[in-house]
């Protein structure tokens, strides 16, 4: 893992469109089935649109049907970090980028396999490098 991404509010907000920073700095959720990147299936690496750290790869993408692009699997390395959410009325397993520590959405354990996970991720917060994979 690369150096780890420090910014002020005000540097992320230069650098992120106000629905990436919503997302990626204060843990908001794009409605479903609204994302760029829900019905794509072209080939390559699903990056963090905050600091470019490679997080899921499009061989993992599936249809969850949730509104959301969901993977079965993030790249290996330890790109994603998971904290507990307790937003909700239940608590949730939040993702986060690990270079940059920005919100990507949640992992759920009704996937497909091989893993059974369902990692529901914010297409804004994402950016697919379809030159990479």
């Amino acid at each position: 893992m690369d150096e780890k991404v420090t910014l002020t509010d005000e540097e992320w907000r230069q650098r992120l469109t106000p629905e990436q920073f919503a997302v990626l700095r204060k843990a908001s959720t794009e409605r479903p089935f609204t994302g760029q990147y829900v019905h794509v299936n072209d080939k390559g690496v699903y990056t963090c649109a905050g600091c470019g750290a490679e997080l899921f790869s499009s061989d993992t993408k599936f249809d969850s049907g949730t509104g959301w692009p969901s993977f079965y699997a993030p790249v290996e390395g330890g790109a994603v970090e998971e904290h507990r959410d307790w937003s909700m009325l239940i608590p949730r397993t939040e993702i986060r980028c690990a270079k940059c520590g920005g919100h990507l959405g949640h992992v759920f354990p009704d996937g497909p396999e091989p893993t059974g996970q369902r990692y529901c991720m914010n297409s804004c917060a994402l950016k697919l490098d379809k030159s990479a994979g």
